[in-house]
Protein backbone atom coordinates (compact mmCIF):
# COMPACT_ATOMS: atom_id res chain seq x y z
CA UNK A 1 0.00 0.00 0.00
CA UNK A 2 1.28 3.47 -0.88
CA UNK A 3 0.88 6.42 1.43
CA UNK A 4 -0.23 9.84 0.15
CA UNK A 5 0.61 13.26 1.47
CA UNK A 6 -2.14 14.49 3.78
CA UNK A 7 -4.57 16.95 2.20
CA UNK A 8 -5.41 19.88 4.46
CA UNK A 9 -8.23 22.45 4.11
CA UNK A 10 -7.08 25.80 2.79
CA UNK A 11 -3.67 24.53 1.66
CA UNK A 12 -2.95 23.92 -2.05
CA UNK A 13 -1.99 20.32 -2.80
CA UNK A 14 1.19 21.49 -4.51
CA UNK A 15 2.44 23.43 -1.47
CA UNK A 16 4.24 21.79 1.46
CA UNK A 17 7.36 22.85 3.37
CA UNK A 18 10.39 21.46 5.11
CA UNK A 19 12.17 23.38 7.86
CA UNK A 20 15.72 23.05 9.14
CA UNK A 21 16.89 24.31 12.51
CA UNK A 22 20.52 24.28 13.70
CA UNK A 23 21.87 25.31 17.10
CA UNK A 24 25.05 25.71 19.04
CA UNK A 25 24.57 26.27 22.68
CA UNK A 26 25.92 26.33 26.20
CA UNK A 27 24.54 26.69 29.71
CA UNK A 28 23.65 29.88 31.54
CA UNK A 29 24.40 30.39 35.22
CA UNK A 30 20.73 29.91 36.00
CA UNK A 31 20.85 26.33 34.73
CA UNK A 32 24.19 25.31 36.19
CA UNK A 33 22.36 23.36 38.89
CA UNK A 34 20.58 21.39 36.19
CA UNK A 35 23.91 20.62 34.60
CA UNK A 36 25.30 19.37 37.90
CA UNK A 37 22.38 17.02 38.20
CA UNK A 38 22.94 15.45 34.78
CA UNK A 39 25.15 12.41 34.64
CA UNK A 40 26.05 12.91 30.96
CA UNK A 41 27.59 16.37 31.37
CA UNK A 42 30.59 17.21 33.51
CA UNK A 43 30.35 20.82 34.75
CA UNK A 44 33.71 22.36 33.98
CA UNK A 45 33.80 25.17 36.50
CA UNK A 46 31.96 26.42 39.54
CA UNK A 47 32.74 30.05 38.83
CA UNK A 48 31.06 31.93 35.92
CA UNK A 49 31.98 30.47 32.54
CA UNK A 50 31.99 31.56 28.91
CA UNK A 51 28.71 30.52 27.29
CA UNK A 52 27.91 30.06 23.65
CA UNK A 53 24.37 29.57 22.34
CA UNK A 54 23.49 29.49 18.65
CA UNK A 55 20.24 28.60 16.89
CA UNK A 56 19.29 28.70 13.22
CA UNK A 57 16.58 27.50 10.87
CA UNK A 58 16.53 26.32 7.26
CA UNK A 59 13.11 26.11 5.57
CA UNK A 60 12.43 24.15 2.36
CA UNK A 61 9.10 24.25 0.50
CA UNK A 62 7.75 21.10 -1.20
CA UNK A 63 4.81 20.05 -3.34
CA UNK A 64 2.54 16.98 -3.23
CA UNK A 65 3.59 13.42 -4.03
CA UNK A 66 3.41 9.86 -2.85
CA UNK A 67 6.06 7.44 -1.63
CA UNK A 68 6.30 4.47 0.73
CA UNK A 69 6.45 5.70 4.32
CA UNK A 70 9.12 4.74 6.82
CA UNK A 71 7.28 2.86 9.55
CA UNK A 72 8.12 4.36 12.97
CA UNK A 73 7.75 2.82 16.41
CA UNK A 74 5.18 4.59 18.56
CA UNK A 75 6.52 6.30 21.66
CA UNK A 76 4.46 7.65 24.55
CA UNK A 77 4.02 11.43 24.53
CA UNK A 78 5.37 13.70 27.20
CA UNK A 79 2.73 15.78 28.99
CA UNK A 80 3.31 19.02 30.86
CA UNK A 81 1.33 19.06 34.14
CA UNK A 82 -0.31 22.44 33.55
CA UNK A 83 -0.85 22.21 29.80
CA UNK A 84 -2.96 20.10 27.44
CA UNK A 85 -1.29 16.90 26.37
CA UNK A 86 1.06 17.50 23.44
CA UNK A 87 0.69 15.43 20.30
CA UNK A 88 2.39 12.09 20.31
CA UNK A 89 5.83 11.80 18.77
CA UNK A 90 7.01 8.55 17.30
CA UNK A 91 10.56 7.45 16.71
CA UNK A 92 11.88 5.13 14.06
CA UNK A 93 13.74 2.13 15.49
CA UNK A 94 17.51 2.29 15.80
CA UNK A 95 19.54 0.66 13.09
CA UNK A 96 22.91 -1.05 13.10
CA UNK A 97 24.47 1.97 11.37
CA UNK A 98 22.99 4.56 13.77
CA UNK A 99 26.40 5.35 15.24
CA UNK A 100 28.39 7.60 12.89
CA UNK A 101 31.70 6.29 11.60
CA UNK A 102 34.67 7.40 13.69
CA UNK A 103 37.85 8.79 12.16
CA UNK A 104 40.97 10.03 13.91
CA UNK A 105 42.01 12.69 11.42
CA UNK A 106 40.58 15.42 9.23
CA UNK A 107 41.75 15.72 5.64
CA UNK A 108 43.67 18.97 5.01
CA UNK A 109 41.47 19.62 1.98
CA UNK A 110 38.37 19.44 4.15
CA UNK A 111 39.86 21.82 6.71
CA UNK A 112 40.62 24.26 3.88
CA UNK A 113 37.05 23.93 2.60
CA UNK A 114 35.40 24.56 5.97
CA UNK A 115 37.71 27.51 6.72
CA UNK A 116 36.99 29.10 3.34
CA UNK A 117 33.24 28.70 3.89
CA UNK A 118 33.41 30.00 7.47
CA UNK A 119 35.31 33.17 6.63
CA UNK A 120 33.34 33.89 3.45
CA UNK A 121 30.07 33.53 5.36
CA UNK A 122 31.27 35.74 8.20
CA UNK A 123 32.62 38.49 5.92
CA UNK A 124 29.32 38.72 4.07
CA UNK A 125 27.24 38.70 7.25
CA UNK A 126 29.49 41.28 8.93
CA UNK A 127 29.28 43.53 5.85
CA UNK A 128 25.49 43.26 5.87
CA UNK A 129 25.27 44.22 9.57
CA UNK A 130 28.35 46.41 9.94
CA UNK A 131 26.79 48.50 12.71
CA UNK A 132 25.78 45.54 14.89
CA UNK A 133 27.40 42.93 17.09
CA UNK A 134 27.67 39.86 14.87
CA UNK A 135 28.03 36.30 16.14
CA UNK A 136 27.57 33.11 14.13
CA UNK A 137 28.66 29.50 14.15
CA UNK A 138 30.00 28.59 10.70
CA UNK A 139 30.44 25.00 11.88
CA UNK A 140 26.77 24.82 12.77
CA UNK A 141 25.64 26.27 9.44
CA UNK A 142 27.95 23.90 7.57
CA UNK A 143 26.67 20.83 9.42
CA UNK A 144 23.10 21.95 8.71
CA UNK A 145 23.81 22.37 5.01
CA UNK A 146 25.69 19.06 4.85
CA UNK A 147 22.69 17.22 6.30
CA UNK A 148 20.39 18.97 3.85
CA UNK A 149 22.71 18.21 0.92
CA UNK A 150 21.92 14.52 1.37
CA UNK A 151 18.53 15.26 -0.16
CA UNK A 152 19.91 17.32 -3.05
CA UNK A 153 20.73 16.01 -6.51
CA UNK A 154 22.13 17.29 -9.80
CA UNK A 155 23.00 20.97 -10.13
CA UNK A 156 21.46 21.75 -6.75
CA UNK A 157 23.83 19.35 -5.00
CA UNK A 158 26.83 20.66 -6.91
CA UNK A 159 25.91 24.26 -6.04
CA UNK A 160 25.60 23.40 -2.35
CA UNK A 161 28.93 21.54 -2.36
CA UNK A 162 30.66 24.44 -4.11
CA UNK A 163 29.21 26.97 -1.67
CA UNK A 164 30.51 24.90 1.24
CA UNK A 165 33.95 24.71 -0.36
CA UNK A 166 33.59 21.01 -1.22
CA UNK A 167 33.27 21.31 -4.99
CA UNK A 168 33.63 17.91 -6.67
CA UNK A 169 33.08 15.92 -3.47
CA UNK A 170 30.73 12.96 -3.32
CA UNK A 171 27.97 12.66 -0.74
CA UNK A 172 29.73 9.69 0.80
CA UNK A 173 32.92 11.71 1.09
CA UNK A 174 31.12 14.76 2.47
CA UNK A 175 29.29 12.70 5.08
CA UNK A 176 32.45 10.88 6.13
CA UNK A 177 34.24 14.21 6.59
CA UNK A 178 31.46 15.71 8.70
CA UNK A 179 31.10 12.53 10.75
CA UNK A 180 34.83 12.72 11.47
CA UNK A 181 34.62 16.42 12.34
CA UNK A 182 31.77 15.89 14.79
CA UNK A 183 33.56 12.97 16.43
CA UNK A 184 36.79 14.94 16.85
CA UNK A 185 35.07 18.08 18.13
CA UNK A 186 33.19 16.29 20.88
CA UNK A 187 34.65 16.73 24.37
CA UNK A 188 33.52 15.57 27.79
CA UNK A 189 36.33 16.52 30.14
CA UNK A 190 36.56 18.46 33.39
CA UNK A 191 36.74 22.08 32.32
CA UNK A 192 35.65 21.49 28.73
CA UNK A 193 32.46 20.03 27.28
CA UNK A 194 31.42 20.09 23.64
CA UNK A 195 28.59 17.87 22.47
CA UNK A 196 26.70 17.63 19.18
CA UNK A 197 23.14 16.32 18.88
CA UNK A 198 20.88 16.09 15.82
CA UNK A 199 17.21 15.25 15.37
CA UNK A 200 14.61 15.09 12.61
CA UNK A 201 10.90 15.73 13.19
CA UNK A 202 8.58 14.66 10.35
CA UNK A 203 4.92 15.50 9.91
CA UNK A 204 2.83 12.42 10.69
CA UNK A 205 1.92 10.54 7.51
CA UNK A 206 4.50 12.26 5.28
CA UNK A 207 7.05 9.76 3.94
CA UNK A 208 10.70 10.39 3.08
CA UNK A 209 13.23 8.25 1.24
CA UNK A 210 14.74 5.56 3.43
CA UNK A 211 18.25 6.35 2.17
CA UNK A 212 17.91 10.02 3.17
CA UNK A 213 16.83 9.08 6.69
CA UNK A 214 19.49 6.40 7.04
CA UNK A 215 22.24 8.83 6.10
CA UNK A 216 20.96 11.26 8.74
CA UNK A 217 21.15 8.46 11.29
CA UNK A 218 24.48 7.01 10.27
CA UNK A 219 26.60 10.10 9.68
CA UNK A 220 24.87 12.59 11.99
CA UNK A 221 23.44 10.23 14.65
CA UNK A 222 20.09 11.96 14.11
CA UNK A 223 17.08 10.99 16.20
CA UNK A 224 14.16 10.57 13.79
CA UNK A 225 10.65 11.19 15.10
CA UNK A 226 7.15 11.55 13.65
CA UNK A 227 4.88 14.28 15.02
CA UNK A 228 1.33 15.47 14.36
CA UNK A 229 2.01 19.06 13.34
CA UNK A 230 -1.73 19.90 13.31
CA UNK A 231 -1.94 19.80 17.09
CA UNK A 232 -1.54 23.18 18.83
CA UNK A 233 1.09 21.85 21.22
CA UNK A 234 3.31 20.41 18.48
CA UNK A 235 5.79 23.32 18.74
CA UNK A 236 6.07 22.60 22.46
CA UNK A 237 7.22 19.04 21.77
CA UNK A 238 10.03 20.26 19.52
CA UNK A 239 10.86 23.09 21.90
CA UNK A 240 11.05 20.61 24.74
CA UNK A 241 13.82 18.76 22.91
CA UNK A 242 15.60 22.01 22.10
CA UNK A 243 15.25 23.26 25.67
CA UNK A 244 16.69 20.04 27.03
CA UNK A 245 19.69 20.20 24.70
CA UNK A 246 20.28 23.86 25.55
CA UNK A 247 19.73 23.29 29.28
CA UNK A 248 16.80 25.70 29.18
CA UNK A 249 18.64 28.52 27.43
CA UNK A 250 16.53 28.35 24.23
CA UNK A 251 13.06 27.28 25.41
CA UNK A 252 10.98 28.72 22.55
CA UNK A 253 12.86 28.32 19.29
CA UNK A 254 9.74 27.29 17.33
CA UNK A 255 6.92 29.81 17.77
CA UNK A 256 4.48 27.97 15.54
CA UNK A 257 4.44 25.44 12.73
CA UNK A 258 3.20 26.73 9.35
CA UNK A 259 0.59 24.67 7.56
CA UNK A 260 3.07 23.83 4.81
CA UNK A 261 5.83 22.55 7.12
CA UNK A 262 6.57 18.85 6.80
CA UNK A 263 9.96 18.38 8.43
CA UNK A 264 12.19 19.92 11.12
CA UNK A 265 15.83 18.88 11.36
CA UNK A 266 17.68 20.13 14.44
CA UNK A 267 21.44 20.17 14.88
CA UNK A 268 22.86 21.19 18.25
CA UNK A 269 26.39 21.93 19.47
CA UNK A 270 26.92 22.47 23.18
CA UNK A 271 30.11 24.17 24.36
CA UNK A 272 31.10 24.83 27.95
CA UNK A 273 34.72 25.85 28.51
CA UNK A 274 36.86 27.33 31.25
CA UNK A 275 39.84 29.52 30.49
CA UNK A 276 43.15 27.74 30.88
CA UNK A 277 44.37 30.84 32.71
CA UNK A 278 41.56 32.76 34.39
CA UNK A 279 41.04 36.48 34.57
CA UNK A 280 41.08 37.77 38.15
CA UNK A 281 37.64 39.25 38.72
CA UNK A 282 39.09 41.65 41.31
CA UNK A 283 41.10 43.32 38.54
CA UNK A 284 38.06 43.96 36.34
CA UNK A 285 37.19 47.65 36.17
CA UNK A 286 35.01 49.97 34.12
CA UNK A 287 37.02 51.48 31.26
CA UNK A 288 35.95 53.46 28.17
CA UNK A 289 35.16 51.54 24.97
CA UNK A 290 35.17 53.55 21.74
CA UNK A 291 32.00 53.05 19.70
CA UNK A 292 31.55 53.35 15.94
CA UNK A 293 29.92 56.79 16.20
CA UNK A 294 32.90 58.22 18.07
CA UNK A 295 31.29 58.18 21.50
CA UNK A 296 32.53 56.15 24.45
CA UNK A 297 30.84 53.65 26.73
CA UNK A 298 32.05 52.60 30.16
CA UNK A 299 32.49 48.82 29.97
CA UNK A 300 33.61 46.22 32.56
CA UNK A 301 37.06 45.30 31.28
CA UNK A 302 39.04 42.24 32.37
CA UNK A 303 42.81 42.29 32.77
CA UNK A 304 45.59 39.73 32.56
CA UNK A 305 49.34 39.96 32.26
CA UNK A 306 51.88 37.25 31.54
CA UNK A 307 52.88 35.17 28.58
CA UNK A 308 50.45 34.92 25.67
CA UNK A 309 50.54 33.51 22.17
CA UNK A 310 50.64 36.84 20.39
CA UNK A 311 50.76 38.15 16.83
CA UNK A 312 51.47 41.68 15.61
CA UNK A 313 50.21 41.89 12.06
CA UNK A 314 50.64 44.77 9.66
CA UNK A 315 47.44 46.52 10.77
CA UNK A 316 46.25 44.57 13.80
CA UNK A 317 47.13 42.76 17.03
CA UNK A 318 45.93 39.26 17.90
CA UNK A 319 46.13 37.05 20.96
CA UNK A 320 45.12 33.46 21.67
CA UNK A 321 43.32 32.52 24.88
CA UNK A 322 43.20 28.74 25.31
CA UNK A 323 40.52 26.90 27.22
CA UNK A 324 41.27 24.04 29.56
CA UNK A 325 42.79 21.18 27.58
CA UNK A 326 44.59 23.53 25.15
CA UNK A 327 42.76 22.34 22.02
CA UNK A 328 39.94 24.90 21.93
CA UNK A 329 40.89 28.55 22.08
CA UNK A 330 39.57 32.03 21.52
CA UNK A 331 41.48 34.26 19.11
CA UNK A 332 40.93 38.00 19.57
CA UNK A 333 41.79 40.39 16.71
CA UNK A 334 42.11 44.13 17.37
CA UNK A 335 42.56 46.48 14.38
CA UNK A 336 45.20 49.14 14.94
CA UNK A 337 44.06 52.63 15.94
CA UNK A 338 43.00 54.45 12.80
CA UNK A 339 41.96 51.23 11.03
CA UNK A 340 38.31 50.22 10.85
CA UNK A 341 36.81 46.88 11.76
CA UNK A 342 35.50 46.57 8.19
CA UNK A 343 39.02 46.96 6.83
CA UNK A 344 40.23 44.12 9.02
CA UNK A 345 37.26 41.92 8.14
CA UNK A 346 38.10 42.28 4.46
CA UNK A 347 41.45 40.62 5.26
CA UNK A 348 39.75 37.52 6.68
CA UNK A 349 40.52 35.08 3.89
CA UNK A 350 41.46 31.43 4.22
CA UNK A 351 44.93 32.21 2.87
CA UNK A 352 45.56 34.92 5.45
CA UNK A 353 44.07 32.77 8.20
CA UNK A 354 46.41 29.88 7.37
CA UNK A 355 49.40 32.25 7.39
CA UNK A 356 48.44 33.95 10.64
CA UNK A 357 47.99 30.60 12.43
CA UNK A 358 51.70 29.88 11.95
CA UNK A 359 52.90 33.29 13.13
CA UNK A 360 51.73 33.39 16.74
CA UNK A 361 54.60 33.23 19.23
CA UNK A 362 54.90 33.38 23.04
CA UNK A 363 55.40 36.92 24.26
CA UNK A 364 55.06 38.78 27.55
CA UNK A 365 52.35 41.37 27.62
CA UNK A 366 49.19 42.83 29.07
CA UNK A 367 45.65 42.24 27.83
CA UNK A 368 42.61 44.39 28.53
CA UNK A 369 39.50 42.56 27.26
CA UNK A 370 35.91 43.70 27.87
CA UNK A 371 33.35 41.34 29.23
CA UNK A 372 30.69 41.08 26.56
CA UNK A 373 27.33 39.60 25.79
CA UNK A 374 25.60 39.65 22.42
CA UNK A 375 22.58 38.21 20.67
CA UNK A 376 22.29 37.98 16.91
CA UNK A 377 19.50 37.02 14.55
CA UNK A 378 19.83 36.95 10.76
CA UNK A 379 18.11 35.56 7.69
CA UNK A 380 20.83 33.97 5.56
CA UNK A 381 18.86 33.62 2.33
CA UNK A 382 20.57 36.43 0.44
CA UNK A 383 24.03 35.61 1.78
CA UNK A 384 23.88 31.93 0.80
CA UNK A 385 22.45 32.71 -2.62
CA UNK A 386 25.25 35.22 -3.23
CA UNK A 387 27.75 32.53 -2.19
CA UNK A 388 26.49 30.24 -4.97
CA UNK A 389 23.42 28.43 -3.65
CA UNK A 390 20.83 30.30 -5.71
CA UNK A 391 19.61 27.11 -7.42
CA UNK A 392 18.60 25.60 -4.07
CA UNK A 393 16.26 28.57 -3.46
CA UNK A 394 14.72 28.56 -6.95
CA UNK A 395 11.55 26.42 -7.23
CA UNK A 396 12.08 26.08 -10.97
CA UNK A 397 15.65 24.76 -10.61
CA UNK A 398 15.97 23.13 -7.17
CA UNK A 399 16.35 19.35 -7.10
CA UNK A 400 15.89 17.75 -3.69
CA UNK A 401 14.62 14.46 -5.09
CA UNK A 402 16.95 12.63 -2.71
CA UNK A 403 14.53 13.48 0.09
CA UNK A 404 11.47 12.01 -1.63
CA UNK A 405 10.28 11.27 -5.20
CA UNK A 406 9.38 14.15 -7.51
CA UNK A 407 6.98 15.68 -8.01
CA UNK A 408 6.72 17.57 -5.66
CA UNK A 409 9.47 20.12 -6.06
CA UNK A 410 11.37 20.92 -2.87
CA UNK A 411 13.33 24.13 -2.57
CA UNK A 412 14.83 26.20 0.24
CA UNK A 413 12.51 29.04 1.18
CA UNK A 414 14.26 30.58 4.18
CA UNK A 415 17.38 30.27 6.30
CA UNK A 416 17.44 31.85 9.77
CA UNK A 417 20.35 31.91 12.21
CA UNK A 418 20.05 32.94 15.87
CA UNK A 419 23.01 33.32 18.20
CA UNK A 420 23.85 34.28 21.77
CA UNK A 421 27.26 34.74 23.37
CA UNK A 422 28.51 35.77 26.81
CA UNK A 423 32.14 35.91 27.94
CA UNK A 424 33.44 36.65 31.43
CA UNK A 425 36.22 35.83 33.90
CA UNK A 426 36.19 32.02 34.10
CA UNK A 427 38.78 29.95 35.91
CA UNK A 428 39.57 26.75 37.76
CA UNK A 429 42.48 25.47 39.81
CA UNK A 430 43.53 23.25 36.90
CA UNK A 431 43.71 26.32 34.67
CA UNK A 432 45.83 28.16 37.20
CA UNK A 433 48.23 25.20 37.38
CA UNK A 434 48.52 25.21 33.61
CA UNK A 435 49.41 28.88 33.66
CA UNK A 436 52.49 28.06 35.70
CA UNK A 437 53.67 25.87 32.83
CA UNK A 438 53.14 28.80 30.45
CA UNK A 439 55.39 30.91 32.64
CA UNK A 440 58.27 28.52 31.88
CA UNK A 441 58.31 29.71 28.26
CA UNK A 442 61.20 32.08 27.65
CA UNK A 443 60.06 35.68 27.40
CA UNK A 444 61.51 38.31 25.12
CA UNK A 445 63.37 41.36 26.38
CA UNK A 446 61.37 43.92 28.31
CA UNK A 447 61.08 46.25 25.31
CA UNK A 448 59.20 43.48 23.45
CA UNK A 449 56.34 43.42 25.93
CA UNK A 450 53.05 44.20 24.28
CA UNK A 451 49.92 45.90 25.52
CA UNK A 452 46.68 44.95 23.82
CA UNK A 453 43.90 47.24 24.97
CA UNK A 454 40.66 46.03 23.38
CA UNK A 455 38.84 49.36 23.72
CA UNK A 456 37.35 49.60 20.24
CA UNK A 457 35.44 47.26 17.86
CA UNK A 458 37.14 43.89 17.49
CA UNK A 459 36.77 40.41 16.02
CA UNK A 460 37.02 37.09 17.81
CA UNK A 461 36.80 33.42 16.93
CA UNK A 462 36.71 30.07 18.68
CA UNK A 463 38.77 27.47 16.87
CA UNK A 464 39.70 23.86 17.48
CA UNK A 465 43.47 23.61 17.12
CA UNK A 466 43.44 19.86 16.49
CA UNK A 467 41.09 20.05 13.49
CA UNK A 468 41.52 23.68 12.43
CA UNK A 469 37.73 24.08 12.58
CA UNK A 470 36.27 27.55 13.14
CA UNK A 471 33.41 26.77 15.51
CA UNK A 472 32.34 30.35 16.30
CA UNK A 473 33.28 33.74 14.89
CA UNK A 474 32.01 37.20 15.72
CA UNK A 475 32.54 40.95 15.75
CA UNK A 476 31.78 43.17 18.74
CA UNK A 477 31.10 46.85 18.12
CA UNK A 478 29.41 47.51 21.47
CA UNK A 479 30.05 45.19 24.45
Amino acid sequence: MRSTWPQRPGLPAESRALHFIGEDFAPHARVRAALNARSDIVPPVRSPIPRWVVAGALCLVAGCATAPPIAPTREAPTTAPSEPAPPAATQSPPTDDHTPPRMNTIRPEFTQATTTFALDLFRRVAQQDADKNVFISPANVAIALAMTANGARGETLQAMLATMGNEGATLDGLNADYAALQALLRRDDPGLVLTIANSLWARAGVPFNADFLQRARRFYAAEISELDFTQPNAPGVINGWVSDKTNGKIPDLVDDIPEDAVLFLISAIYFNGAWQTPFNAELTQDLPFNLLDGSQKQTPTMFRSGTFEYLKGGDFQAVRLPYTGDTLRMVVFLPDAGRTLAEFESMLTSENWATWRTQFAPQQGELFLPRFKATYNIALNDVLQAMGMAAAFDPSKADFSGMRPIPPTIFISSVRHLAYVEVNEAGTEAAAATSVQADTTSAGPIEDRFTMRVDRPFCFAIEDSSTGSLIFIGAIVEP
